[in-house]
């Protein structure tokens, strides 16, 4: 766990830190994509290695497939068993458990991949490593649902603590894999000045402009700050945190006007249009106070990951870099938000994972509106 600065909250303080050439019936039925803005382009060639031709193409496919997910998702049901890009994004897999899928997916241009076990029942595996003991927990690094492999992966620094934790939650290890591994996620905060906004002498970043009501205010990492802790720039409080368990919270700031931007690279903004969940596989980006624009792809949704303030559950893994104070920043693909900055491991010197709180849970949570244009 990268240890760069403590959070002070209260009396408490916290150490933190498809397409397989998408078929006709597809694009037709799929809105266009909106063009991307030079910032995110620009970023995506930087950090993924790619022209800018390809970097509009990926976004363009990613677009397709995510429409493409959300409609399978639905109409297989308890059959579904994930979806993932591969790794430019040209092709989309649907897993299922039932064979008989295979017409219905490639009809929405996907690859039909079958599978024994349902994502219903992968998640039901690692619900059980969700409810193990923090003893059991404490030679974890992380925990998550791999649809790429149709198991549940457990991260750790030796195979025996792996298998301690699938023992204790009771999970079957036919189902969970240990992978040995080196990383140690922490949340991300800083106790230095800087943008973005402040509580107290700590520094966080915004993730998205948010309403209750008509009330104004922004979705942010629940590690930043306690319910009832003020922040400045923009001036507000804690409505709602949530950490761990959870690492989202919701800042009202009256008298402030929201706008449905994130600030990409060079001071550039990119519009948020909604929040549509993005595929496996699929790019992103993310915008905080000290590193800015950086983007990576998505690897895997619903991540447990132990921090040692506790374990934290239904993140989402991505080879974005970050570093501390981006804490609470935004996490877009394409035109849609995915989640606020919540931790991670390594730096943008060297590389790094860093998990985003999806946003949806956070605006289901409070019953936030996100400000969209």
């Amino acid at each position: 766990m990268l240890r760069r600065g403590t959070l002070l909250a209260g009396a408490a303080t916290v150490a933190l830190y498809l397409v397989a050439t998408v078929a006709p019936a597809v694009a037709a039925s799929a809105p266009p994509a909106p063009q991307p803005p030079a910032a995110m382009l620009d970023a995506l060639q930087r950090d993924l290695g790619l022209t800018a031709e390809q970097a509009v193409q990926r976004l363009a496919n990613e677009h397709r497939a995510a429409a493409s997910e959300a409609a399978l998702t639905k109409e297989l049901g308890a059959e579904y068993a994930g979806a993932w890009l591969n790794g430019d994004a040209s092709q989309l897999s649907v897993a299922t458990t039932d064979a008989a899928d295979a017409g219905a997916i490639r009809a929405k241009g996907a690859q039909p991949v079958i599978v024994s076990r349902s994502l219903a029942s992968l998640d039901a595996v690692k619900a059980k490593l969700d409810g193990a003991s923090a003893e059991a927990k404490a030679g974890a690094s992380l925990w998550y649902v791999d649809v790429t492999t149709n198991s549940v992966v457990v991260l750790a620094g030796d195979q025996a603590a792996g298998e301690a934790l699938a023992a204790a939650a009771g999970a079957d290890r036919g189902v969970v894999k240990v992978v040995l591994s080196t990383e140690k996620p922490e949340a991300f905060i800083n106790i230095i000045g800087g943008n973005a906004y402040y509580i107290g002498g700590s520094r966080c970043s915004i993730g998205f402009s948010a309403r209750r009501g008509t009330a104004p205010g922004f979705v942010t990492a629940g590690h930043c700050g306690r319910a009832g802790a003020a922040t400045t720039n923009p001036s507000g409080s804690f409505y709602g945190s949530s950490f761990p368990g959870n690492d989202y919270a919701w800042v009202s700031t009256p008298g402030h006007t929201v706008t449905p931007y994130v600030r990409g690279s060079g001071g550039a903004n990119v519009t948020v249009r909604g929040s549509t969940q993005a595929s496996v596989g699929a790019s992103i980006c993310r915008s905080g106070s000290t590193t800015g624009w950086r983007c990576g792809v998505i690897q895997q949704h619903n991540a447990s990951v132990r921090y040692s303030q506790g374990t934290v559950s239904g993140l989402t893994r991505t080879s974005a870099c970050a570093q501390p104070g981006d804490s609470g920043g935004s996490f877009i693909s394409g035109s849609q938000a995915q989640g606020v900055t919540s931790g991670g491991s390594g730096n943008c010197s060297v590389g790094g994972t860093t998990y985003h709180q999806p946003v949806n849970e956070i605006l289901s949570a409070y019953g936030l509106t996100l400000v969209t244009g």
